[in-house]
């Protein structure tokens, strides 16, 4: 893949997978008027990603064609991607690589951990592609990760966007142990929609996931997201809604899909802004600590911010 901003910030992505050109094109909605993103400021912008070149780092915010990449580079914030640019699933909703990764870098965690102390970050996201074909998922190259950054920026917080480690015993534990900030994991859509979404994983036990985490350290924040507008219904979103909270998930996301290229899942609707605050203020009387509900949101869309309303948050709670 590669991503192109313009400067009318218009996040345009020229696909390079060859696995993805034999899937038949689907159609592509035009965007409404609500759909629109900062464009970057350039100078910010170049210094963020001329970081990111110099230590070899691999980001989300380009490999999945985030719309928000401008906005987010402006203010020198990048969500890190370890582990390769290549994953061993293949969801109809992402524009990640797919197929055989390489072997992972055992100097990727310092150099992560480098790139946080040049950009100065105060909370930083760590995600990764899915890594079926390691023993244990990548979970103790994700606590390395970790260990690196808090051994480089012992004052910085550390969010981890992981992948399911499904069929990796004691995958979690070894992160969990790494104490991150906040575990996040995205069930990404409703239960209905995971064979034509997303193949490979199981709805239940990203739900389990989630719970034993919490389970394993009651003070770590949990987090989960969804994309809406790929056929759900309204009631499917809120079921799902309990189930995070029947699984103690402290934060929940909740942004609209928008088609990488043709080769991707096709747009069902575009869910208007009025809809998304629905949705918050349901999620919000179910008892999340914090909801994030717009059409841009994104699993680590303004996450330094949230994270400081996440600790707030809990502090009223605790004083109520």
């Amino acid at each position: 893949m590669v991503t192109v901003l313009d400067r009318s910030g218009v996040v345009k992505v020229r696909p390079r997978h060859p696995e993805k050109a034999r899937l038949p094109d689907t159609p592509v909605l035009p965007k409404p008027s609500w759909i629109r993103v900062k464009a970057p400021g350039a100078h910010a912008f170049d210094a963020t990603r001329a970081t990111l070149r110099a230590h070899r780092l691999t980001t989300v915010c380009e490999e999945a064609a985030c719309p928000n990449i401008g906005e987010c580079w402006g203010k020198r914030h990048a969500t890190v991607m370890i582990m390769g640019d290549t994953c061993t699933r293949a969801c109809a909703f992402c524009n990640v690589r797919t197929g055989r990764p390489g072997a992972l870098d055992a100097g990727e965690p310092e150099r992560v951990a480098g790139a946080v102390a040049a950009l100065d970050l105060a909370h930083v996201v760590v995600t990764s592609v899915d890594r079926d074909d390691l023993d244990d998922g990548g979970a103790a190259h994700f606590a390395a990760t970790i260990g690196a950054i808090r051994q480089a920026r012992p004052l910085t917080s550390i969010e981890v966007l992981t992948p399911d480690f499904l069929r990796k015993a004691g995958a979690l534990e070894i992160v969990i142990a790494a104490k991150p900030d906040v575990f996040n994991h995205n069930v990404e859509t409703v239960p209905a929609l995971y064979r034509r979404i997303r193949p490979g994983a199981d709805y239940r036990h990203s739900l389990n996931l989630l719970q034993r985490a919490k389970e394993l350290d009651p003070c770590l924040f949990t987090k989960s997201g969804i994309m809406v507008g790929l056929g759900e219904t309204g009631d499917e979103v809120i079921a799902v809604m309990d189930d995070m909270r029947g699984a103690s998930v402290d934060f929940l996301t909740i942004g609209q899909y928008l088609q990488p290229t043709r080769k991707h899942a096709a747009i069902d609707r575009f869910v208007t802004p009025e809809e998304f605050q629905s949705y918050r203020r349901i999620a919000e009387e179910k008892g999340f600590l914090l909801v994030a509900s717009s059409p841009l949101t994104r699993s680590s869309y303004h996450a330094a911010e949230d994270f400081a309303r996440l600790k707030a948050a809990r502090q009223a709670s605790l004083g109520a």
